[in-house]
């Protein structure tokens, strides 16, 4: 049975259920939502995480879905078992206060026991086996009265099995697995009444868990860990959250060992062995190899799809790791030409059949992908040449092992993967402290663990916003329709605390029953404003924002007089220059957009904005520089809109009538299926989903005024520009540089950029000439050196200081005065230059003089604490640098001693 087959089985099961009632069924989401605790989604109910907690009101009593998931913890351990990958889809089914225990438990047996023909799974009966947290007694009497099967046959796990928790206090409740006995080729055999608490390693590819449900009943006053947690009591209502993984399954189903045999995936190994040579099961470690091409290639592919791009932290880190590993096993398993172009098409293909969008927006995925390949590549190349320098001084230092600050370095600042240091160490005769690199990266593991516990603690606990909107309801927001409203402060906080009043200059946080202020979102800044109480107290609004969803809280300074707790008579009024600026900025930002895919083709999407009054910036997905034409066509294209005067409008739809129409979504934004908001200007030309502030008709928008466009990451581009007033003033400024040039120049405006040209490269011309001058004179000083050479047991050795000269100029004349002093007797050349604060040390060696064994790398070495710094090099030409300018002399003086060291003398 196909995966997708499975998956439309699946969602027609609960759909058409008729025992607890149909189910809606609900569209994956993307895998980026915005979760503060989360990279990616990870699990089928994150989507519907704001029902569980109580924050929103379901839409529906029932749900089933299948959702994109994302795990990263364990990315190298991918491809070295049967049933773990970073991508996954999850099936899941869900109550919201309507059926709980046995609905869950009879809807999941039907499905998976049920005959094919009948539209089910057909699984054999007298396989599987239902798990229960011990001590649920309700949950073993039922699994026993719906399937009928005997006590003897359900299996009781401890809690950190069988207990779901989000890791923090709320809801929480036991789980009921099944489990799917794939025979003694797998495991030994076992007595399923007796095993408990922890499910045994050996079983775990034997008795596959195909499906957990979660009886959602708990309140957890304290989570200390997976097995260790407190229960306040009840929820009000119990929930039921159920994810069947539909790559176990599909395995299951399709007779196949492990996940990657499926028909989505194993598809791209198969081509993997064509570009390779070899093949899939004739050796265990390339197994695992083509495993995560498979696993790698697909996972990179959905979260470029979904809006995520190569980058250095975060997601875009996740993602670079992802393809640089897929690419570096190809390259393990023998193909070393670009692998992407020829692997990726192929899980397109497969995925495309149920993500369409996969085929639609190809242009940019592959693009994305491809550029961080070819990137990656030349990472490698560099990063050969580095390691190349570092074994050599391994062999000549007569070691044996490449340190692990070395590997490490390679790995951190190069993205030299360690397996790839330790198959070329391996080529060179060579081994790598693999420990030293271990414990390196887990120093950094440990920082990076400390930098997120730091930024998640910036995020302020929620409770106090909680009680407001439990107690009040949600704010009237009144944005869209007014900048003033009469209000009444409903709760007044400090640092998340209830307070009782704020004095003059204090700043606290104000919640209103009714606002007009725009709370920062979607890239629009908040408005900012005033709030005045009869009596003389003025309040200034320095920042608004949603804490928790449906609660508007005001950041306040008091300017006069004292705000009390509980005032009445309140009046909110918005800066109105302020919101006209927000408004013409925001639009403006819509216009840009639609102006980028307009020149650039329609894979030019925005992956992130932001605006305040005048001034916008757009990021969007796109892996080369634009060109001043392609900036001034996008700016052309903004004002011919604004010119054409084209109308703003904005209604309320559903999520999947406005993509039906057409409407561009933000990724990683989270959006209510039941109704979201599209932005409209010049009807289909710009098409948008967004809740901001925004002006009538385009001409309002004044100008746009492209400023700027720059990378902010691979695969990533930012333009900037004014609008508005702000845009007119930056035109005046530019104006008025052009004045006072052609003044100076006394040229027309026209000839400016003409009469700068001609200036800068006559400029140039002299710099080059003077460049050669002082050249020449410092080489004609090399003669000079070259004679006063003294002896040094039969060796040529010049040493000498030179005030002002640079690294690159004490360089160019060792080279000229070793080669003043030919080959015919040993030479030495030390010279040590200061400059601006900064010495440079060079020395330089003659044929001769490296058999007689002396080193321009050991005399460097040697004279840099001197000069309190360090360098190298070869033997023939070493080069360091320091910061002791008093030590210069005391480094030249201890030249012939040196030499004289290294050849075994005095």
């Amino acid at each position: 049975m196909e995966t997708a087959e499975i998956r439309r089985r699946f969602l027609a099961h609960f759909e058409r259920d008729t025992t607890v009632g149909a189910h809606t069924a609900v569209p994956s989401a993307s895998l980026l939502l915005d979760d503060p605790n989360l990279l990616f989604v990870n699990a089928g109910m994150v989507p519907f995480k704001p029902y569980f907690l109580g924050q929103e009101t379901p839409p529906y009593p029932r749900a089933t879905s299948v959702q994109k998931c994302v795990r990263t913890p364990d990315i190298e351990d991918v491809g070295k078992t049967t049933r773990h990958g970073t991508f996954f889809e999850m099936c899941g089914n869900f109550s919201f206060g309507d059926y709980f225990k046995e609905g869950a438990i009879r809807l999941a047996w039907d499905l998976v026991t049920k005959p094919v023909a009948d539209g089910g799974f057909g699984l054999d009966e007298s396989r599987l086996y239902p798990s229960v947290l011990a001590g649920d007694d309700e949950a073993e009497a039922l699994w026993c009265r719906v399937t009928g099967l005997p006590p003897e046959r359900i299996i009781k796990l401890g809690p950190k099995e069988n207990y779901w928790s989000m890791g923090v206090p709320g809801p929480g409740g036991p789980c009921s697995e099944l489990l799917y006995d794939r025979g003694p080729e797998f495991g030994p055999d076992f007595e399923a009444a007796t095993l408990g608490p922890d499910m045994p390693v050996e079983l775990e590819d034997r008795l596959l868990e195909i499906w957990n449900l979660v009886f959602m009943q708990d309140e957890l006053s304290a989570v200390r860990s997976k097995s260790d947690f407190d229960i306040a009591g009840q929820l009000p209502s119990r929930n039921i959250d159920t994810g069947m993984g539909l790559e176990r399954v599909a395995f299951l189903l399709q007779g196949k060992q492990n996940m990657y045999e499926i028909d989505v995936m194993f598809p791209v190994i198969e081509r993997a062995m064509e570009l390779t040579g070899r093949r899939y099961g004739d050796d265990p470690a390339d197994d695992v190899r083509f495993r995560v091409v498979a696993d790698h290639v697909r996972s990179s592919m959905m979260l470029i799809s979904d809006g995520v791009t190569p980058g250095n932290e975060g997601r875009g880190y996740v993602l670079r790791r992802l393809l640089r590993r897929a690419v570096r096993s190809m390259r393990l398993l023998g193909h070393e030409d670009p692998a992407l172009p020829e692997l990726m098409p192929v899980s397109r293909d497969r995925m495309g059949e149920t993500y369409r969008e996969l085929h639609d927006d190809w242009e940019r995925i592959s693009r994305v992908a491809f550029t961080e390949e070819d990137a990656f590549r030349k990472t490698l190349r560099s990063g050969t040449q580095i390691f190349d320098l570092a074994a050599t001084e391994v062999k000549e230092a007569g070691g044996r092992s490449l340190p692990g600050d070395q590997a490490f370095a390679l790995h951190d600042t190069y993205g030299f993967p360690i397996d790839l240091t330790l198959e070329m160490a391996s080529e060179q005769g060579l081994e790598v402290d693999e420990q030293g690199f271990r414990e390196l990266m887990a120093e950094q593991r440990a920082r990076a663990k400390a930098d997120a516990r730091a930024k998640r603690g910036q995020h302020a606990d929620t409770a106090a916003y909680r009680a407001v909107l439990d107690a009040h309801g949600p704010t009237e927001w009144l944005a869209y329709e007014t900048l003033e409203t009469e209000s009444r402060a409903l709760a007044l906080l400090r640092e998340g605390r209830p307070v009782p009043a704020l004095a003059p200059g204090e700043v606290g946080e104000l919640v209103l029953d009714r606002t007009p202020f725009y709370a920062e979102s979607g890239g629009q800044a908040a408005d900012a404003g005033r709030i005045e109480l009869d009596g003389g107290t003025v309040l200034e609004v320095v920042d608004v924002q949603r804490p928790v969803r449906g609660l508007v809280v005001h950041q306040v300074r008091v300017l006069e007089g004292e705000l009390p707790a509980g005032a009445t008579g309140l009046h909110a009024r918005v800066d109105p220059e302020w919101r006209t600026g927000a408004r013409q900025a925001h639009s403006g930002t819509h216009v840009v957009h639609a102006a980028l895919r307009e020149v650039l083709g329609p894979s030019a999407l925005q992956s992130g904005s932001y605006n305040r009054p005048g001034y916008l910036r757009l990021d969007f997905g796109w892996t080369s520089a634009l060109s001043p034409e392609q900036v001034r066509d996008i700016e052309a294209v903004s004002n011919q809109a604004l010119r054409a005067d084209l109308p703003v409008g904005w209604q309320y739809m559903t999520l999947s009538e406005a993509r039906e129409w057409g409407a561009i979504a933000l990724f990683g934004e989270t959006y209510d299926d039941q109704k979201v908001r599209v932005v409209e200007i010049g009807g289909p030309w710009s098409r948008e989903l967004c809740g901001g502030t925004h002006v009538e008709h385009a001409s309002q928008i004044g100008t746009v005024v492209v400023t700027g466009e720059a990378s902010v990451g691979s695969g990533n581009r930012r333009i900037e520009a004014y609008t508005g007033v702000e845009g007119f003033a930056y035109l005046a400024r530019e104006r008025d540089v052009v004045s006072e040039l052609t003044g100076l120049l006394k040229a027309q405006p026209d000839d400016v950029v003409g009469r700068v040209r001609d200036m800068v490269e006559r400029l140039r011309a002299v710099e080059k000439e003077l460049e050669r001058a002082r050249l020449a004179q410092l080489l004609a000083g090399g003669a000079a050196l070259a004679e006063a050479a003294q002896d040094v047991s039969g060796v040529a050795v010049v040493a000498t200081r030179l005030d002002g000269a640079s690294g690159g100029d004490v360089r160019t004349l060792a080279t000229d005065v070793r080669a003043r002093l030919g080959q015919d007797r040993p030479a030495v050349v030390v010279l040590v230059g200061a400059a601006d604060g900064k010495v440079s040390v060079v020395a330089a060696t003659n044929d001769a003089a490296r058999a007689r064994g002396l080193s321009a790398n050991d005399l460097v070495r040697a004279l840099g604490p001197h000069v309190g710094g360090r360098g190298g090099g070869k033997a023939d030409l070493a080069q360091g640098g320091g910061t002791e300018v008093g030590g210069v002399d005391a480094a030249v003086a201890a030249v012939p001693a040196e030499v004289a060291r290294a050849l075994g003398g005095a």
